[in-house]
Parts: structure tokens; sequence; C-alpha cells
């Protein structure tokens, strides 16, 4: 009789071992979330995505009659040339969901002129960091690179203090002569075609008002041009002594960062391509830009 009672003892002790076994993972698991939850904590969330997922493409969003002011030279083309002209150049680009450019260039008897356009998508990688946010750190470099000068800086001072007619402060080569006299030479005039016998620059001066754009037109940050923007003005010469003027206007719209380069290459070395003309010409074109990024 005892073997036959252990038999039935066996299994029932099991079967409670295993409702035992059971209530303390359950209560295990209870505590567990309990612990974990913290009532009241703010739940983390992705930054939010940027406004624009894709790009226009780029060489169809300058209107026709927009490109005939900005490339003058062009209307005297023939007509299949007219198209080629207008039709612009696209920029190589790896995706161009994340970036898309073109460019345009005519040629006249007064001046030359290029126009460049370049979109960026701006993509933050970082969960914490904003699509708008990581374009706001990219434009700001830009900007940065720009070194636009602040009203009070003393490049600007020196450069409307220097008498008129004299070289451009950034452009100024001094030399000593054996009679220690000082003498001023423009670039390349060390040598060659643009140097007479006495070593004195016969290239045609410029004047401060010309290098330097008027009160007004100085490079600067623009108001009312997306959520940022600033314009440079940068005049130079070429290699054939030839002066040229980029103007760049340069503006962020939520993820996306438009830049704008118009450039004037004057025919005759003693023209000045007009900052006034150039910088109306970019901006108006950048506010189009605007428009049909918000359409």
């Amino acid at each position: 009789m005892q073997p036959k009672a252990r038999r039935a003892y066996v299994p029932g002790l099991a079967a409670l071992l295993v409702a035992v076994v059971a209530g303390c993972s359950a209560g295990s698991d209870g505590d567990s979330s309990a612990t974990d939850a913290k009532p009241g904590s703010p739940t983390p969330s992705a930054a939010p995505p940027g406004k624009y997922r894709t790009l226009n493409e780029p060489c169809g969003s300058v209107p026709r009659a927009t490109l005939k002011e900005l490339l003058p030279g062009a209307a005297s083309l023939p007509e299949d040339q007219q198209e080629k002209v207008y039709g612009g150049t696209a920029s190589v680009t790896y995706d161009t969901d994340r970036r898309v450019g073109c460019s345009w260039k005519a040629d006249s008897a007064a001046a030359s002129h290029q126009l460049v356009i370049d979109l960026e998508r701006v993509v933050s990688y970082d969960p914490a960091v904003s699509d708008d946010d990581r374009a706001q750190d990219v434009y700001a470099k830009k900007e940065s690179v720009a070194a636009l000068p602040s009203p009070d800086d003393p490049r600007d001072e020196k450069a409307s203090q220097q008498p008129s007619g004299s070289p451009p402060a950034s452009t100024e080569a001094e030399t000593e002569t054996d009679s220690g006299k000082t003498t001023q030479n423009g670039p390349g005039s060390d040598s060659g075609p643009d140097s007479d016998a006495a070593g004195e620059s016969t290239t045609p001066s410029t004047s401060p008002s010309d290098t330097v754009p008027a009160e007004g037109l100085e490079p600067r940050r623009l108001d009312g041009l997306g959520d940022a923007a600033f314009l440079d003005d940068v005049l130079a010469r070429s290699g054939s002594a030839a002066q040229h003027r980029t103007v760049s206007v340069v503006f962020r719209t939520s993820n996306v960062i438009v830049t704008v380069r118009y450039t004037e290459q004057a025919a005759h070395p003693a023209e000045i391509p007009d900052s006034q003309e150039l910088q109306d010409r970019a901006r108006g074109l950048a506010r189009k830009l605007v428009e049909q990024l918000n359409e």
C-alpha cells in the first residue's frame, strides 16, 4: 500500500511546484514593468523631417524671359544656337534627390555672361537633429566662407579712405626701387605689355568706388528671401586683364539651400561690370526660385 501512496504524492507535488514557479515568474514580470515605466517622463521622438523630399529639375527652373534678360548675348545667335544656350548644361551629380545644378553662358561684343544655379537638399542622419537644423549649419558655413564685412569692418574704412584713382588695397603690389622710391603696380605689372620702361603700370586704374560696391550694394545679409539669405559681390581680373564681377545670392528655405551665381566679364579692360544691375538680376531670379519651392 505504501508504494501506491508514494506514486500519488509525487505528481501532486510536481503540480504544486509548477504553479509556484509560474506565479513567481508572473510577479517578476510585473515588477519589471513597474520598474521600467516612468510615469510623467516624455517619450523620446525623432526630429521632424525637412519640408522637401525632392528637388526641381534645375535647367527648367529659370523662365525663358529671365534667361533672355540675364544672357543678352544669346539674342543675336541663330535660332538653333539660342535653343542650346537657353537649354543650359546640367551639373554632374550622383543623387538628383540630394543635389542638382545647371549653368548657362552667352557672349556678346560688349560682355560675356554666365549663370549658375545650385540646389542642395540637406538630410540629417541624426534622429536628434532635424533636417532644417542641419541645413542651417550648412548654410552658416557658406556664409562664413563669404566673410561678409560688418558695418565696422576696418577693411571697409581703409578702402573708403584711399584717394580716388589709386589701385585697390587688395591688389596693390609695392616694390622698392634703387632710390628708395616706392611704386605701386597692379597684378601682372612687374613685366610684360602692361608695364612701361619706368616700371609703372599702364593698365587702367581702378578706384575704390569701382572695386568696393556703393553703399547699400556691399556684400550683406538679405531679408525676405527664404528663411535666411546673403549676397556676395566680387570684382576680379582675368588673365587678359578684363574685369569680371560675380554676384552670388545664397538662400535657405527649410532643408534646401540654393545658390545663384551670376557673372559678367567686360570685353574691354577699361569697362567695369555694374554692381547694381547684376545684383538686381541675381536677386530677381532668387525670388523666382523661392516662389517655385513654395508652390
